[in-house]
């Protein structure tokens, strides 16, 4: 399936399936590769900024802010071929919205208090002086 299709499907699935799949994409393809941990946490990341309320009051806007997420930044004839990395991936997106629909005192951080993160490869100006904690190839960090 080619990305386009995944954004053309969130344009039109109605709440909450529309925010499981822009999570579960941008997992999918921000952390395949990564642990359960690290795919964990990206989704955290995520949801902290839906919660904020600073990049848009769904998931969907959120992830879709311009250059936020690799879902702004992947061409849309990207082929989503890795099924059974795309099913942990809605699985944990789903787990994550679950997650934050609790209380915060209920809830289970892996990167508490992060809003950002890049791969450990890259060092953007944002992440000078700041501490990060690192799982697998990211480093998440608390900007704001």
């Amino acid at each position: 399936m080619k990305l386009s299709m995944l954004l053309w499907l969130m344009s039109v699935l109605p709440q909450p399936l529309a925010d499981q799949t822009c999570l579960a994409t941008t997992v999918y393809l921000e952390a395949r590769s990564q642990s359960t941990i690290g795919q964990m946490a990206v989704a955290e990341v995520a949801m902290r900024r839906r919660e904020r309320g600073q990049w848009g009051g769904t998931v969907c806007d959120v992830v879709k802010s311009p250059h936020q997420f690799a879902l702004t930044t992947t061409p849309q004839s990207q082929d989503i071929d890795n099924l059974q990395a795309f099913q942990k991936a809605w699985d944990i997106a789903g787990q994550s919205i679950i997650n934050w629909g609790r209380p915060a005192d209920e809830r289970r951080f892996f990167v508490p208090r992060a809003d950002h993160f890049a791969t450990v490869s890259v060092a953007p100006a944002w992440s000078r002086n700041r501490n990060a904690i690192t799982i697998g190839d990211h480093k998440f960090y608390a900007i704001n």
